[in-house]
């Protein structure tokens, strides 16, 4: 950086359309895009950073994006399989979403999450990149993830430091308050659905000052269930998804084993299905 003004952690001051020319996106589940599926294509997700890719692509004719995420990984994962290989792909701009699995799970310390964060990000930003980092969704609304509210919470601070001391944008999930509510997850409960995704590129756009045509979309309204209804609903979640995901933690398993990046390489961003 220069003598002049640092650049602000929630925005920056772009010309149009944008700087940018390769974006490469690390992380876990949330960056992959699980819970927002490509309808054309099985086993692909879209996802936030495809969105984002989409539009930062439409007045770059020589866009390019990776995204090397691979869900159910921990920080240490991420940083040990991803960081180099993101770096050595030379992008201008980076995204890092990393360390939500590691808080859900219990006796973890945030503040110990957050060093690894801090050296992910320290090395990031050495490549004269512009980075994003994230703060984690406020989980009051969720029954299923409030009890890791408070962790959440100062891991978001430590988030919020890191960005300051490394010059990064900062994507507020915790400030969005429009995904705090059931409709804009998956059926797990744990990730988003396609409208939650829209609305987190919505507000990556935001951060960067990028102009763009998206438009907020409305969820619909939920039926009104009896409470025998909401117990079974209950009960089919656990049976589905809950119970696998407390079995894989025992066996020391992730969904992510034998996983591969979706978008190893950089190349022009198209959407999966279209000609």
């Amino acid at each position: 950086m220069t003598d002049q003004e640092p650049m602000s952690t929630s925005h920056v001051d772009n010309p149009s359309p944008h700087p940018w020319r390769r974006f490469v996106a690390v992380g876990d589940s949330f960056t992959e895009g699980i819970g927002d599926p490509y309808p054309d294509v099985p086993g692909m997700h879209r996802g936030w950073a495809d969105r984002v890719a989409e539009v930062l692509a439409t007045d770059v004719d020589d866009f390019a994006y990776a995204n090397l995420a691979v869900r159910g990984k921990l920080i240490a994962q991420i940083v040990a399989d991803q960081i180099e290989p993101a770096i050595a792909l030379h992008p201008d701009l980076i995204s890092i979403c990393a360390g939500g699995n590691d808080v859900i799970r219990p006796g973890t310390d945030p503040d110990a999450i957050a060093q690894q964060l801090d050296d992910a990000v320290a090395r990031l930003t050495s490549t004269g990149a512009t980075v994003i980092v994230f703060t984690g969704v406020d989980t009051a609304f969720s029954p299923v993830l409030r009890p890791f509210r408070g962790k959440v919470a100062i891991y978001n601070e430590n988030v919020r430091a890191i960005a300051d001391r490394h010059d990064c944008v900062v994507a507020d999930q915790w400030a969005l308050k429009v995904v705090q509510d059931a409709r804009f997850f998956d059926p797990d409960r744990l990730h988003f659905n396609a409208l939650g995704h829209h609305e987190v590129a919505r507000m990556v756009l935001r951060a960067l000052n990028v102009p763009n045509s998206l438009e907020s979309l409305q969820p619909e309204t939920l039926a009104l269930r009896t409470w025998r209804e909401a117990r079974s609903e209950d009960l089919g979640w656990a049976r589905e998804h809950l119970v696998p995901w407390v079995l894989r933690r025992l066996r020391h398993q992730s969904s992510g084993d034998h996983i591969v990046a979706k978008r190893p390489d950089p190349a022009p961003m198209f959407r999966p299905g279209t000609d």
